[in-house]
């Protein structure tokens, strides 16, 4: 299984991004083309494009690389909030 090497940042669109997390909650490509108004072509156009930027082989690399690098969250895992720094206020 291939991954993007750590510290690689890749450059993904808000569609693209939009689409990894219709993936994530495990839509089909027929199932996110319906929900986004576009053609299934099209959904399957951006996610030959997104596996190829992220390096992974299917959809559930792709997950996995999406969970791993922040870009989904999944019933409530990898959604942490950060800690507040003692210089900031609740105000």
């Amino acid at each position: 299984m291939a991954t993007s090497e750590p510290g690689t940042r890749v450059s993904l669109s808000d569609r693209e991004l939009q689409i990894i997390d219709l993936v994530a909650t495990g839509l089909t490509n027929q199932e996110i083309a319906v929900k986004l108004e576009i053609s299934k072509r099209t959904v399957d156009n951006h996610i030959s494009n997104i596996l190829t930027k992220t390096k992974t082989d299917n959809r559930v690399a792709l997950v996995r690389w999406a969970l791993e690098w922040g870009k989904v969250c999944l019933d409530n895992v990898n959604c942490c909030s950060f800690p507040m720094r003692n210089d900031e206020s609740m105000s």
